[in-house]
């Protein structure tokens, strides 16, 4: 059953990564560093934060705690990051270092303690707060995208008007077990 559990929670870590990544196709250069107003993010500076979250929490997962001494989280949030490549580049250093920590679990340690703060928790517990954080910033990122796109935004999940002609389909076919992010993670790679 822990086995399912890593399992899933690496699924679902790949789908929220893919739905950053091809918000982040879609984009022009430049709306990558639009903000709304001076109080709310970019998507690059969602992307610093989530790279400076994911370095922190996984780097030594398991031997430190979680927020590391050199980490300087406020100065996640300067708009910093000037091209595209260095965006790129940051995110995909982040999502290395998640996987590269997750990838080295084992049902054996889902029931160990890991520190964040000084806060102990499960290894369970710690992989369930990211699988919150994460999204929730990546949704962020999807509607940024989706307001600077407008109507040339292509969905990333079920497109407006298609639910029961994807609903039907999935009625078409025989029950199965599997995980939901299956089928978009496979048309990704596709």
């Amino acid at each position: 059953m822990e086995n399912d559990y890593l399992e899933s929670a690496r699924k679902q870590f790949e789908y929220y990564k893919m739905l950053g990544e091809k918000t982040i196709e879609q984009l022009p250069d430049d709306a990558l560093f639009w903000q709304y107003n001076s109080e709310s993010n970019s998507i690059a500076t969602i992307v610093k934060h989530l790279w400076g979250n994911m370095l922190s929490r996984w780097t030594d997962f398991l031997t430190t705690d979680g927020e590391k001494a050199w980490r300087d989280r406020e100065a996640e949030f300067e708009n910093d990051i000037t091209t595209r490549q260095e965006l790129l580049a940051r995110w995909k250093e982040g999502w290395d270092c998640l996987f590269d920590a997750l990838n080295t679990l084992t049902e054996a340690d889902l029931t160990k303690i890991a520190y964040i703060r000084n806060m102990g928790h499960t290894v369970l517990e710690a992989i369930n707060r990211q699988l919150a954080h994460y999204p929730y910033h990546i949704g962020q990122i999807v509607f940024i995208g989706k307001m600077v796109c407008d109507n040339d935004w292509q969905s990333l999940s079920i497109p407006r008007g298609k639910s029961k002609a994807y609903n039907d389909d999935k009625f078409s076919q025989p029950k199965s077990k599997k995980h939901f992010t299956d089928d978009f993670l496979n048309d990704s790679k596709q």
